[in-house]
């Protein structure tokens, strides 16, 4: 499709072209099938993130260790997206975004297989390197599967299009839940570590192998999920775009000062920072929003559990919710009408401590629901040959998730679960500043000379 054609699209800033009579198509022609497809990345890595969230607690019953061995979990997997993030734009430069997105769906399918000879081995061990392959494979597929699906319409509703993929991830992170609260965590042994070192070494490692048992089999079945998909994708024909194949030789050339390029473009160095914000912030809200309620309502843990719940949901319909808003308002004037919500609701949540704060928590989740692709998108508008290597930056920056709510359970043992949350609100204040930025530039102008430059080439 040319360049003319689309010019009346309603772009991801909530802009139309003036003086157009024709609507040009969400995707381009011939990539419905591969969007379908891809989407169904989004939702299948939702499902690995909080399949994996219950093993911190898994871990330390079965291998008897302390809350700090078994956090080792998150590090393996938050440390294998930061590592593989920067390999796989090595991989998109070579391959273009479909041969990244097959590469890290298969490495993520073996991962999961791998939970196999783990179960018979059944040490720490053996599941941390699996879970490292298995989230090394899914930063692949993420640093390849954002941009692709930028790149699979025209620039201007890129940042919409991302928004309606990534509104199927929690759709995943549900059914993670789901599948660790009726495959795995019923099958934990309710033995205490005192029983289980009474227990003679028979039975003890008939129990640990029946618990393996349980982990090994979600992943089993996610791993051939995977494998799937990476057949499917490797299969489907795709009219490529200039930026989803190798790069010339003269963008070869060009690579070698993408580094110092991207960080003296601030609409994306300021973009990596304000992810890293939002991850960090909805770690903290998912992580601490228990202890808010329950050291503020005075609730057991099981009802502060339907709290986190109804938060999650909430975050789930106010993805689909944004992306219908964003074919009708600009994306950044969102944007900012979301953060200063956050920012209020924040502050209500720390000075109130009561049910108006309760609430207000629960609600951080709507405010956070639309940012990781708006800013995904809006910090990649317009990088050209830079894009592969600034998506890795935006996926690294994913490690704020494993670095921030260190700080906030630190402020939270030396003063409350309340004040704890000033972290988040510093969090939104970043984001807040990155969408005033982002408003007074002229994305338009970068998205229009994109797609100017973005000829088809034969699959």
């Amino acid at each position: 499709m040319s360049n003319q054609d689309s010019v009346a699209v309603p772009s991801a800033h909530g802009e139309v072209a003036a003086g157009t009579k024709k609507k040009a198509p969400f995707v381009w022609p011939g990539m419905l099938v591969p969007f379908v497809l891809l989407v169904s990345c989004f939702a299948a890595w939702g499902i690995s993130t909080d399949l994996t969230a219950p093993l911190v607690n898994v871990f330390s019953s079965v291998f008897h260790m302390s809350a700090f061995q078994s956090s080792l979990v998150q590090f393996a997997y938050y440390g294998a997206y930061f590592l593989l993030a920067i390999p796989a734009a090595y991989i998109n430069s070579k391959l273009g975004y479909k041969g990244g997105v097959v590469i890290g769906l298969s490495l993520a399918a073996a991962g999961a297989l791998l939970f196999f000879p783990a179960s018979k081995l059944m040490t720490f061990g053996a599941f941390i390197a699996a879970l490292f392959i298995l989230a090394g494979g899914l930063s692949i597929v993420e640093t390849s599967a954002n941009p692709f699906v930028m790149a699979m319409g025209p620039e201007k509703t890129a940042t919409r299009r991302l928004n309606l993929a990534q509104a199927f991830n929690p759709i995943g992170s549900n059914l993670g839940v789901l599948a660790a609260t009726l495959f795995i965590l019923p099958n934990i042994h309710v033995a205490t570590a005192e029983e289980r070192a009474s227990m003679p070494e028979a039975e003890l490692l008939a129990t640990r192998s029946d618990e393996l048992q349980a982990v090994m089999a979600p992943y089993i079945a996610l791993g051939c999920l995977y494998a799937f998909l990476a057949i499917s994708i490797a299969f489907v024909k795709i009219q490529k775009r200039r930026t989803m194949v190798s790069d010339s030789a003269a963008g070869v050339k060009r690579r070698k000062g993408t580094f110092m390029r991207l960080m003296r473009n601030k609409l994306y160095s300021f973009g990596v920072v304000a992810q890293f914000c939002n991850i960090a912030a909805q770690t903290c809200i998912w992580t601490y929003i228990i202890f808010y309620v329950m050291g503020t309502l005075g609730v057991d843990r099981t009802t502060a559990g339907w709290w986190l719940q109804g938060s999650l949901i909430c975050f789930l319909i106010m993805r689909f919710l944004m992306v219908w808003i964003m074919g009708r308002v600009d994306a950044r004037v969102l944007m900012t009408v979301m953060a200063s919500l956050g920012i209020i609701c924040t502050g209500l949540g720390i000075v109130s401590g009561n049910i108006v704060g309760a609430v207000s928590i629960a609600f951080l989740s709507a405010c956070i629901s639309l940012m990781f692709p708006t800013i995904y998108g809006l910090a990649l508008t317009g990088l050209g040959d830079d894009t592969k290597f600034g998506s890795a930056g935006l996926v690294m920056a994913i490690i704020g998730g494993a670095v921030v709510p260190p700080l906030q359970g630190l402020i939270l043992d030396h003063t409350s679960a309340q004040f704890s949350f000033i972290v988040v609100l510093v969090c939104f204040a970043v984001m807040l500043g990155y969408a005033l930025y982002a408003r007074r530039q002229d994305l338009d102008a970068l998205a229009e000379a994109d797609d100017a430059n973005a000829q088809i080439i034969a699959d």
